[in-house]
């Protein structure tokens, strides 16, 4: 990977792409990396944001999926318009081209701040960035991995989706295998939390060494 040094205020900022499959303990991680000082971006939360009612998203989403999918506060009923498009690639591919320009630019604002601050580690939680080919836009890329069938127990027990929904949802994403030859980090999830706590440690201590060292690219 190129890198160039960018520095704001004598600070170093390093990006960071932080992903992994549904159900991988992504979001963990990135609680664990808030906890140490990193800035986090979600992207899910980005995306929620994107669809608010008034948006142009939203209107386009509505324009296409009907007025069956919003619910009686005027908002997207999220889970009726998953269980819509997740099987089927075609749909599902039609709601992240109206999606995820949206969530682009409220992603570079939020980084922009960050540099205005001074923030030295900002992690960009992105759990589609090998599918979208953004690996080339970050500094360090973090994969979470976890066993399929432990993902897919997870997704049922922790966010109550039917099964068939679950696999749907884990189907529609590149295999984790494939991303892990584009991962420069891989914290595996398939033990205990204090195990996934201290493969996080290790990894913030060479961030934040990198970072020192002003190992950055431009975003």
């Amino acid at each position: 990977m190129d890198v160039a040094n960018v520095w704001w205020g004598g600070i170093q900022m390093l990006v960071i792409g932080l992903t992994g499959n549904i159900g991988s303990g992504k979001s963990t991680v990135a609680q664990l990396l808030s906890e140490r000082g990193a800035t986090i971006i979600d992207a899910d939360v980005l995306a929620r944001r994107a669809v608010e009612f008034g948006t142009p998203a939203y209107d386009k989403i509505v324009k296409r999926w009907g007025t069956s999918i919003i619910g009686p506060d005027r908002q997207l009923e999220r889970s009726a318009l998953r269980r819509t498009v997740f099987s089927d690639p075609k749909q599902l591919e039609e709601l992240n081209e109206i999606v995820h320009p949206e969530v682009e630019s409220l992603r570079q604002r939020l980084l922009d701040d960050a540099r205005q601050r001074g923030d030295r580690v900002v992690v960009c939680d992105i759990p589609l960035l090998f599918e979208k080919h953004m690996a080339p836009r970050f500094d360090r890329i973090i994969l979470v991995d976890a066993p399929r069938p432990l993902r897919l127990e997870r997704l049922v027990r922790d966010r109550a989706l039917r099964e068939t929904e679950a696999m749907d949802m884990i189907a529609a994403q590149m295999p984790a295998e494939l991303k892990r030859a584009g991962a420069d980090f891989i914290l595996e999830n398939a033990d205990t939390l204090n195990s996934l706590e201290q493969q996080v440690a290790d990894v913030w201590t060479q961030l934040v060494q990198e970072a020192d060292a002003g190992m950055a690219i431009s975003i």
